[in-house]
Protein backbone atom coordinates (compact mmCIF):
# COMPACT_ATOMS: atom_id res chain seq x y z
CA UNK A 1 0.00 0.00 0.00
CA UNK A 2 3.41 2.59 -0.21
CA UNK A 3 4.81 4.06 2.61
CA UNK A 4 0.99 5.16 4.03
CA UNK A 5 0.20 1.47 4.75
CA UNK A 6 -2.83 0.46 5.82
CA UNK A 7 -4.12 3.76 7.89
CA UNK A 8 -4.32 5.33 4.24
CA UNK A 9 -6.23 2.68 2.95
CA UNK A 10 -8.78 2.66 6.17
CA UNK A 11 -9.48 6.53 5.27
CA UNK A 12 -9.85 6.15 1.10
CA UNK A 13 -13.38 7.07 0.38
CA UNK A 14 -12.53 5.09 -3.20
CA UNK A 15 -11.74 1.89 -1.79
CA UNK A 16 -15.09 1.93 0.40
CA UNK A 17 -18.00 1.20 -2.23
CA UNK A 18 -20.64 3.13 -0.04
CA UNK A 19 -18.48 6.20 -0.09
CA UNK A 20 -17.91 5.46 -3.92
CA UNK A 21 -20.93 4.91 -4.74
CA UNK A 22 -22.35 8.14 -3.38
CA UNK A 23 -19.43 10.35 -4.20
CA UNK A 24 -18.33 8.76 -8.15
CA UNK A 25 -20.61 6.25 -9.31
CA UNK A 26 -24.35 8.46 -8.69
CA UNK A 27 -22.88 11.68 -10.27
CA UNK A 28 -21.23 9.15 -13.40
CA UNK A 29 -24.75 7.97 -13.45
CA UNK A 30 -26.50 11.39 -13.39
CA UNK A 31 -24.11 12.87 -16.46
CA UNK A 32 -25.29 9.81 -18.21
CA UNK A 33 -28.80 10.43 -17.77
CA UNK A 34 -28.34 13.65 -18.38
CA UNK A 35 -27.58 13.04 -22.02
CA UNK A 36 -30.86 12.87 -22.48
CA UNK A 37 -31.87 16.58 -21.65
CA UNK A 38 -31.89 19.34 -23.02
CA UNK A 39 -28.09 21.30 -23.44
CA UNK A 40 -29.03 23.61 -20.94
CA UNK A 41 -30.05 21.59 -17.91
CA UNK A 42 -27.46 18.81 -19.66
CA UNK A 43 -25.26 21.89 -18.69
CA UNK A 44 -26.40 22.38 -15.30
CA UNK A 45 -25.91 18.47 -14.84
CA UNK A 46 -22.81 17.71 -15.69
CA UNK A 47 -21.37 20.99 -14.37
CA UNK A 48 -22.63 20.17 -10.83
CA UNK A 49 -21.69 16.67 -10.78
CA UNK A 50 -18.29 17.35 -12.12
CA UNK A 51 -17.74 19.55 -9.52
CA UNK A 52 -18.73 16.98 -7.03
CA UNK A 53 -17.09 14.31 -7.52
CA UNK A 54 -13.85 16.65 -8.39
CA UNK A 55 -14.10 18.19 -4.84
CA UNK A 56 -14.52 14.96 -4.05
CA UNK A 57 -11.03 13.26 -4.97
CA UNK A 58 -9.14 16.40 -3.42
CA UNK A 59 -10.93 16.14 0.26
CA UNK A 60 -10.16 12.28 -1.14
CA UNK A 61 -6.19 13.06 -1.47
CA UNK A 62 -5.96 15.11 1.45
CA UNK A 63 -7.38 12.56 3.79
CA UNK A 64 -5.49 9.58 3.13
CA UNK A 65 -3.37 10.88 0.28
CA UNK A 66 -4.54 8.65 -2.59
CA UNK A 67 -2.33 9.60 -5.78
CA UNK A 68 -4.67 9.43 -8.74
CA UNK A 69 -7.35 11.89 -6.32
CA UNK A 70 -4.51 14.68 -6.62
CA UNK A 71 -4.51 14.16 -10.84
CA UNK A 72 -8.52 13.43 -11.31
CA UNK A 73 -9.65 16.03 -8.85
CA UNK A 74 -8.18 19.13 -10.46
CA UNK A 75 -8.85 17.06 -14.05
CA UNK A 76 -12.65 16.89 -13.51
CA UNK A 77 -12.87 20.44 -12.01
CA UNK A 78 -11.12 21.62 -15.57
CA UNK A 79 -14.06 19.58 -17.28
CA UNK A 80 -16.33 21.24 -15.56
CA UNK A 81 -15.39 24.62 -16.60
CA UNK A 82 -15.20 23.16 -20.13
CA UNK A 83 -18.77 22.40 -19.85
CA UNK A 84 -19.31 25.83 -18.77
CA UNK A 85 -17.67 27.26 -21.79
CA UNK A 86 -19.19 25.00 -23.94
CA UNK A 87 -22.16 25.71 -22.75
CA UNK A 88 -22.18 29.63 -23.57
CA UNK A 89 -20.50 28.99 -26.54
CA UNK A 90 -17.04 30.31 -25.39
CA UNK A 91 -15.69 26.92 -26.19
CA UNK A 92 -16.22 26.07 -29.66
CA UNK A 93 -16.33 22.60 -29.64
CA UNK A 94 -18.69 21.89 -32.64
CA UNK A 95 -22.26 19.89 -32.94
CA UNK A 96 -20.49 16.67 -31.35
CA UNK A 97 -19.01 18.75 -28.39
CA UNK A 98 -20.64 17.11 -26.01
CA UNK A 99 -19.70 13.54 -27.17
CA UNK A 100 -16.53 15.06 -27.27
CA UNK A 101 -16.56 16.40 -23.29
CA UNK A 102 -18.22 13.22 -22.47
CA UNK A 103 -15.41 11.42 -23.91
CA UNK A 104 -12.70 13.03 -23.03
CA UNK A 105 -13.95 13.35 -19.39
CA UNK A 106 -14.33 9.23 -19.29
CA UNK A 107 -11.35 8.72 -21.03
CA UNK A 108 -9.10 11.30 -19.20
CA UNK A 109 -10.31 10.42 -15.53
CA UNK A 110 -9.63 6.39 -16.85
CA UNK A 111 -6.12 7.35 -17.94
CA UNK A 112 -4.98 9.65 -14.87
CA UNK A 113 -6.79 6.86 -12.09
CA UNK A 114 -5.03 4.12 -14.06
CA UNK A 115 -1.45 6.23 -14.83
CA UNK A 116 -1.07 7.94 -12.04
CA UNK A 117 -1.42 4.70 -9.59
CA UNK A 118 1.22 3.10 -11.85
CA UNK A 119 4.08 5.41 -11.77
CA UNK A 120 3.72 6.92 -8.47
CA UNK A 121 1.60 3.96 -6.62
CA UNK A 122 -1.75 3.89 -4.99
CA UNK A 123 -0.62 6.35 -1.64
CA UNK A 124 1.51 9.44 -1.36
CA UNK A 125 1.69 11.12 2.25
CA UNK A 126 -2.11 13.33 2.73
Amino acid sequence: MGECGAAAGAKDWASDWRAFVALWAIPGVAMLAAVLLEPVLRAVVWTAMLAWMGVACLLNARRCGRIHCRVTGPYLLAMAGLVVAYALGVAPLGPHGWSLLGGATVIGFAGLWWGSERLWGKFGRP
